[in-house]
């Protein structure tokens, strides 16, 4: 690592952080029924109501969604209040992520502190950190509508965007801590984990479709569903490929095989790096995608079985985070051996 770039690596580690908060709180956000209480979107004005006739406009115009005509029609101010707060501090971080990203990449740029070639990834991770808060929007909407809940479509949508932007920033980091540009060894890991990495996003995406059709509720029995290894209403409406994107039990059904995949190819991953002939170190690191998924199904199995409960169910994305890190750290690090 330069010393004159650790400036910019803290940025962009500090960016990752925000990141991370910002899909846990909306995580909570979610799991809470939350996300639908704020009604618009300004870029302007970041201050809370403070006023009881400030509390009373926002709540009339919560009024006048589908959510509350058709879910809450019996919420007092004081129930609006208690779902208001977690979609107020999941926008207060976008918002602040972009302050974090914008204000000292303009300073950067005046002093000249960008490294050579980071500019243009730069400027993708600003347009990427922009896409999010419109995806954001963009889903919210679907909600505010019809149907008072988000298209699970969209909700999947503005997840993976999270990490995807989460992703190229810690790599761009890693890149500027690792800045030796040796040939790539360990070929066959190498391939393992981008396999790997690519089911792991599949799943984050399925996740996302369990979360938005709220599909963790039905079938919590592990691992039948019920008294079926494939629940047969999967197969009784056609046509039947359509169901396992948008019916409630193939949603789930997918889920959950994806995590068995995911984590017999953890057990893989971890004997190849026990026969490969690679550093201590690096055995270690690549443990620990063996240990994440452990825990992740673990999360997901009690997650399911006890329906949904938001402590655990929030541990639950918060590991799927630490998995989807720890897996390009590895794969970051075999690139860089």
């Amino acid at each position: 690592m330069k010393v004159e770039n650790k400036s910019i690596i803290i940025w962009l580690f500090s960016g990752c952080f925000l990141i991370f908060l910002m899909v846990v709180v909306g995580g909570l956000t979610r799991l809470t029924h939350s996300g639908l209480s704020m009604v618009e979107w300004k870029i302007t004005g970041s201050f809370p109501p403070t006023s009881e006739t400030e509390w009373n406009i926002l709540f009339e115009k919560y009024k006048n969604t589908p959510e509350y005509k058709l879910v809450n029609s019996y919420f007092t101010l004081d129930d609006f209040k208690s779902i208001f707060w977690f979609e107020y501090i999941h926008r207060l971080i976008g918002r602040l992520i972009g302050v974090v990203f914008i204000i000292p990449f303009i300073f950067f740029l005046i002093k000249k502190k960008i490294p050579k070639g980071y500019l243009k990834k730069l400027i993708f991770l600003l347009v990427l950190g922009a896409l999010q808060g419109l995806i954001g929007w963009y889903m919210v909407k679907s909600g505010l509508v019809k149907n008072p809940a988000v298209s699970h479509y969209r909700l999947a949508f503005h997840l993976i965007t999270a990490f995807i932007t989460f992703g190229f920033t810690f790599w761009f980091a890693l890149d500027l801590i690792y800045i030796n540009k040796n040939k790539i060894k360990h070929k066959t890991l190498k391939q393992y984990l981008i396999v790997f990495l690519g089911i792991l996003v599949l799943q984050i995406i399925y996740g996302a479709f369990v979360a938005g059709l709220k599909a963790g509720y039905i079938y919590t029995t592990y691992p039948k569903m019920g008294n079926e290894w494939i629940a047969s209403i999967i197969t009784s409406q056609k046509p039947v490929w359509l169901n396992f994107f948008e019916m409630h039990a193939g949603v789930q059904f997918v889920h959950r095989y994806i995590a068995l995949f995911l984590l017999i190819f953890s057990f893989v991953i971890f004997y190849k790096s026990k026969k490969s002939q690679i550093s201590e170190n690096l055995k270690k690191s690549l443990n620990l995608i063996h240990i994440t998924v452990v825990i992740q199904f673990l999360l997901g199995i009690f997650t399911l079985i006890y329906s949904v409960p938001v402590l655990i169910a929030i541990l639950h994305q918060t590991v799927a985070f630490i998995l989807f890190s720890v897996t390009l750290l590895n794969l970051h690090k075999i690139q860089k051996s």
